[in-house]
């Protein structure tokens, strides 16, 4: 998630079209070339590889390996919605904090929070779910355990 200012930028990072084209490329391709990138967004393969830097520092992305968990012995996704109590962003950020949990956020509807985890089996599930459930601010939890992954993709661009 990407913080904006108040002027629209993301931690002082302006984003521009050349930067928005270049994301879509990695988008693309995770592993394409700096040298491949410039060619296609008319920059050099150094102002390709200084404005990939600048997205990551900035957060406005990241570059990382999306493997499939069940193939590295995660048997166990989950989504649960988390009903909270007092300070929901400060409960938020609790959550967020465990290792098991790879996406927090907060929404509106009948739940506060929606985390998801990968687990290794149903006795870390459970493990993972109590130690949710005693987290400050944790009022009560709803699992919604994942059966059959149909679609997941990060290529939806940059619009």
């Amino acid at each position: 998630m990407t913080q904006s200012a108040p002027n629209g930028t993301s931690h002082g990072f302006v984003m521009d079209e050349t930067s928005k084209a270049i994301i879509e490329q990695l988008q693309q391709d995770g592993r394409r070339s700096y040298a491949a990138i410039g060619k296609a967004v008319g920059l050099s393969e150094a102002a390709v590889r200084q404005r990939v830097q600048k997205l990551v520092d900035s957060k406005v992305m990241q570059v990382v390996a999306v493997t499939d968990p069940l193939q590295l012995g995660f048997k166990r996704q989950a989504l649960l919605g988390i009903r909270s109590t007092g300070d929901i962003i400060a409960t938020a950020d609790r959550i967020a904090a465990l290792p098991e949990v790879d996406y927090c956020v907060v929404v509106a509807g009948p739940s506060d929070i929606i985390a998801e985890v990968i687990c290794a089996n149903d006795e870390d599930l459970l493990r993972i779910i109590t130690e949710i459930r005693s987290v400050e601010g944790v009022r009560e939890t709803e699992t919604f355990m994942y059966l059959s992954l149909r679609k997941q993709e990060y290529n939806w661009g940059t619009r």
